[in-house]
């Protein structure tokens, strides 16, 4: 992915150092794998269906490395792609401003209004704060435990929250958090997973769109982010995590299906095609 030298986002919260939340305006590590497949496992990345009350600053400081400089760098210029392409699709698609989220990077662990996250629940998006949060090892352990290796897989995962965000813009998420307040475990799950295939799908339209705007994508990266969403499948992490694989209890969808709703919004370009609650098959 091509991304050096471009404008960073003013939108990242940089909590990594002592002192509470700092502003990183564009500057510029690693979980235990089982830590990491259950915070998977559980769904963290659907928090944002979850108020749990305020608001959150860094509770301890930790080194910085060249290598989390360099992953913050990454971020804030991803975040700046986002941006760009959602703010243009929402003004010629639907006719609307698009008001951009914040992005919390901490390192270790910190508080958000959804509840605590260290870099054993893996990045999430936060709506009561309108913010994604993403521990910078993320990405570490993404590569070298996940087997998810290389920026645009780091990309796809920071475009799958900020997808999230997407959805709370269209008024998704509020809709979605009424009617699993009124449904079984089992159908709450199974709407869950409908929310994180759109988000997928999203971040396919968001990976079209950045090719077409900023011409960022390299030879392989779209086989990196597809190799990412299979790495995060329900199936695949319970499997790696020496679990029975149990559909009912899937919250992000299967390693094929995750794959596959990138693809089709990849393919596609278009808000419509990701209508995963009007799809009779995921």
């Amino acid at each position: 992915m091509k991304w050096q030298g471009r404008r960073g986002s003013s939108n990242i919260v940089d909590r990594r150092r002592a002192g509470g939340a700092k502003r990183a305006g564009g500057i510029g590590g690693v979980a235990g794998l089982l830590l990491l497949l259950a915070g998977w496992y559980f769904g963290v990345d659907t928090s944002q269906f979850v108020d749990l009350g305020g608001e959150g600053q860094s509770s301890q400081s930790a080194e910085i490395t060249p290598a989390d400089e360099r992953a913050a760098q990454f971020v804030s210029v991803t975040l700046a792609d986002t941006e760009e392409v959602w703010r243009e699709i929402f003004q010629r698609e639907l006719g609307e401003t698009y008001q951009e989220p914040k992005l919390v990077l901490f390192k270790g662990q910190t508080q958000s209004a959804c509840g605590g996250a260290s870099a054993a629940t893996g990045p999430f998006y936060c709506s009561p704060e309108r913010a994604a949060f993403l521990d910078t090892d993320f990405f570490v352990t993404l590569e070298r435990r996940l087997g998810a290796g290389g920026d645009f897989a780091a990309a796809y995962v920071v475009a799958h929250e900020i997808a999230h965000h997407v959805q709370n813009e269209l008024g998704i998420l509020e809709q979605v958090n009424q009617a699993r307040a009124r449904m079984s475990e089992a159908d709450s799950n199974a709407m869950s997973v409908r929310i994180e295939l759109q988000a997928d799908c999203f971040s396919g339209i968001w990976a079209r769109a950045a090719q077409q705007r900023f011409g960022s994508l390299e030879e392989g990266d779209i086989a990196e982010a597809m190799n990412a969403a299979a790495q995060i499948g329900d199936d695949t992490l319970q499997r790696n995590a020496g679990r029975t694989v149990r559909p009912h209890t899937f919250t992000h969808g299967t390693s094929e299906q995750r794959q596959r709703w990138f693809a089709r919004g990849y393919e596609s370009g278009n808000l419509n095609a990701c209508d995963t609650f009007s799809a009779t098959q995921l």
